[in-house]
């Protein structure tokens, strides 16, 4: 059972991370993904599209991602993949075991 707080961070970080995908990335798909590992809740949006400029502008919305998850003791990162596209994923503790 989640926290109300992570499952708001949770739908606010991928609900972000999907509007960048439609808005910015011009990608053809996009992955989510949803893991458990060490008591943390592990977030990733990846998708194939342009990727990030080499000039990185963050937006309103990226700070929002990383503020979501440093609020409750988690990370936020944004990364160019391999072969294209980007990769937000996120890692938000669950509490103690």
């Amino acid at each position: 059972m989640l926290s109300a707080a992570v499952e708001v961070a949770t739908y606010r970080i991928v609900a972000e991370a999907l509007t960048n995908v439609s808005r910015h990335a011009g990608a053809r798909s996009c992955r989510v993904g949803l893991t458990v590992s060490d008591h943390t809740l592990v977030i990733e949006v990846e998708d194939d599209g342009v990727g990030l400029s080499d000039v990185r502008r963050y937006g309103v919305g990226l700070g929002a991602m990383r503020e979501r998850a440093n609020e409750l003791g988690g990370s936020c990162t944004t990364q160019a993949r391999a072969g294209g596209g980007t990769c937000v994923a996120a890692a938000l503790p669950l509490g103690k075991p």
